[in-house]
């Protein structure tokens, strides 16, 4: 593993934070923190924690203080306010103790905080505190866990490294690990001549220490690079592969199913609230790994260091190999199999319960991570973040474990262990969140999503936590708005079958499916309709009608697939019902569109999918420009001042008035076949 320190970066990073009045010890704590925090095989998503003890100034007085990564804080971007200060001395006292509860653990280091507002310690403060090193880093490193994992890990591993180490039993994390490191620690410093370096949690994870931040990070970087080397002399084998299929069937097919089979057999949700964002990946060590021919037995042990199953279960599905072109019968079988992964986990919860008291509260079943042999690995979550989680630590998961099968053989903590792991009240508490947003799980695709209206549509369902795809052929703009909003960004020319086709899939490949369309690109064209070209009036079409069916009908047999409803958002104009003079070409193909969504409320309510539009007149945007504005208005002989305030209320209408409607619309529930008007009231384009 290479080793990323640098010496300018480190003073950059003293000279930078002793402007805040950060000292020099936590500066590079902060650094080391991010090294290790920005290198995957280390750490990933919110795990492995880091320490410096230092003195600070108190009433006067220099006092003693340990500085560990608080919870919720990610070390590859951590930052002082990341690693609280905790009064060491009276954590230092609670080693004489036989037992200590989680919650007094929990109180008494928030009780010792400098700092009252400071997020809670790591778990795994009182290990930091019980050792005397100055910097302790705590990482899960893939090589050392594909060491450590196996029948014989402890022999395997002492083998290895010698007296490098102090190994430590699996304990779960908390005051009896800390406890039992202290004495483990104790006993290899009097029983042996070479000092430990650091130190083994077996089946957990590794520790390195230091007189400085350096020292401790280069012992890491020193410890995982043997591991490493380890495992390439001790490969047996590579993982015997099953049979291989060449007619499979594609992601983008596959995904809408899977998410509509998920959402539709998970137990206590309802509704919309039952849908989940499902996330696609593949790549070589996947392929290898999903098509081992042991699959059903070495993905089944658990996962590879226990705090991993909080996110993704303790067992990933599996399911088969779903083949072209009989979808169908694949859809029968994999609907069996969800309910019986969910039916196993609920036995797997009614076993193990008991052994606690029947204090625990069951979770929800739903799969996190599924493995599809000769396809890949789908992740499930309520919002695209938390399905990439899922599928990153599912990927982990996957590569430690061939690793580990190839040297010999995955084997993982006990199943109790791993339910207490995983039902432990401080590991949730990780994954409290507020309570979600009205369309969070929920994918909506936005056409034209550069211009004004699609814009502020944009920001307006990503306000509502929903899943934003912006298909655009205004690409760079909207990827801008896209990263502004915590959007994807995708080209797609809505007049071209094969672009949508293409957008749609990767849509699906991203997200699992899609739940809401709101088909907003157009484009004006003039002319008085006597006399206008048959060009003008086909390309008006292709852009304000034709693109409105296809992008529709695309999306509804996506939607037919999840059979889970959905909602059809067209941008329709009051020019649909109201033609303005010298405007036919561009409110012809808007009236067609008016009966288009209809139609799609009429032939597909039984599907649960609602069809509703919004008539919206002078908004500001990429088609109603100033020149545009100013050719309207001499149209009707008023001052472009007047034109875009030309309503009951005399208001100009703005793009995030519009978007506010078509919001509105996907919320309506119960609403299909309505037109919404949006133009500050204009009794002539007005609708029932």
């Amino acid at each position: 593993m290479k080793n990323n320190w640098s010496d300018s970066t480190a003073k950059e990073f003293i000279k930078k934070y002793e402007k805040e009045g950060v000292s020099p010890d936590l500066a590079l704590r902060v650094y080391t923190s991010r090294l290790l925090g920005q290198e995957p095989k280390l750490v990933i998503h919110g795990g492995g924690n880091t320490s410096v003890k230092t003195k600070l100034q108190i009433h006067g007085e220099n006092t003693e203080v340990l500085c560990v990564k608080g919870s919720g804080w990610d070390l590859g971007h951590i930052e002082p306010a990341g690693l609280p200060a905790v009064k060491i001395n009276p954590l230092r006292n609670l080693i004489s103790l036989e037992k200590l509860s989680d919650e007094d653990m929990v109180n008494t280091q928030r009780a010792n905080l400098l700092d009252s507002s400071a997020p809670n310690p790591s778990v795994e403060t009182l290990l930091h505190a019980f050792l005397p090193h100055k910097f302790i880093d705590h990482t899960h490193s893939d090589a050392i866990l594909a060491l450590c994992n196996q029948p014989n890990g402890a022999e395997i591993c002492k083998s290895t490294f010698g007296n490098k180490l102090v190994y430590v039993p699996y304990i779960m994390p908390g005051f009896a690990l800390a406890k039992q490191s202290k004495i483990c620690f104790e006993q290899a410093m009097q029983s042996q001549d070479d000092k430990p370096i650091g130190m083994l949690l077996l089946k957990h994870g590794l520790v390195s220490f230091g007189k400085t931040a350096k020292e401790a990070y280069d012992r890491m970087i020193h410890l995982v690079s043997i591991a490493e080397e380890k495992i390439d002399q001790s490969r047996k084998e590579t993982l015997v592969q099953g049979t291989a299929s060449s007619d499979v069937a594609t992601p983008s097919d596959v995904a809408p199913i899977l998410r509509g089979l998920l959402s539709r057999i998970t137990p206590n949700r309802s509704h919309q609230d039952k849908r989940l964002i499902l996330e696609y990946r593949t790549n070589a060590a996947i392929t290898k790994y999903v098509g081992g021919k042991r699959l059903k037995k070495y993905s089944q042990k658990g996962t590879v260091t226990p705090d991993h199953v909080i996110r993704i279960k303790p067992k990933p599905l599996i399911l088969s190999t779903p083949v072209a072109g009989k979808l169908a019968t694949w859809e029968i079988d994999t609907s069996k199999r969800i309910k019986m992964y969910i039916d196993d986990y609920k036995r797997y919860f009614n076993r193990n319960n008991p052994s606690f008291g029947n204090s625990k509260t069951a979770l929800d079943p739903t799969p996190k991570v599924i493995l599809v042999p000769n396809l890949g690995l789908f992740a499930t979550g309520n919002n695209l973040k938390n399905a990439k989680i899922a599928g990153d630590l599912g990927e982990v998961n996957a590569q430690v474990i061939t690793n580990a099968e190839e040297i010999g053989s995955f084997e993982c903590i006990t199943e109790r262990e791993i339910f207490e792991i995983e039902h432990w009240s401080l590991e949730q508490a990780k994954l409290a969140k507020t309570q979600e947003k009205a369309l969070e799980r929920q994918v909506v695709i936005i056409t034209g999503a550069g211009g004004g209206i699609g814009s502020a549509t944009a920001h307006a369902f990503a306000n509502e936590g929903a899943e934003v795809v912006l298909l655009d052929i205004a690409i760079e703009r909207t990827k801008k708005l896209a990263k502004k909003i915590g959007g994807t960004a995708l080209y797609c020319d809505v007049t071209d079958i094969q672009s949508i086709t293409s957008a749609l899939s990767k849509t699906c490949e991203i997200f699992g499916g899609v739940d809401i369309l709101v088909s907003n690109a157009g484009a004006a064209w003039e002319g008085e309709i006597g006399s206008v070209s048959t060009e003008k009036l086909k390309a008006s079409f292709s852009l304000n009608f034709w693109s409105h069916q296809f992008m529709a009908q695309g999306c509804v047999k996506i939607m037919m697939k999840q059979k889970t409803g959905g909602c059809l958002l067209f941008n329709t104009s009051k020019q649909a019902v109201n033609p303005g003079k010298n405007f036919g070409p561009y409110g012809l193909p808007k009236a067609t569109t008016l009966f288009l969504m209809k139609q799609y409320a009429l032939d597909h309510g039984k599907d649960g999918i609602r069809s509703n539009a919004v008539n919206a007149d002078r908004i500001r945007s990429g088609l109603l420009t100033d020149q545009f504005i100013t050719s309207r208005a001499a149209a009707r002989g008023i001052d472009p001042k007047k034109y875009m305030s030309s309503n009951l209320l005399n208001e100009e209408v703005l793009g995030s008035d519009v978007a506010d409607a078509f919001v509105y619309l996907a919320k309506a529930t119960k609403t299909s076949a309505a037109v919404l008007t949006v133009d500050g009231g204009n009794i002539e384009a007005s609708l029932r």
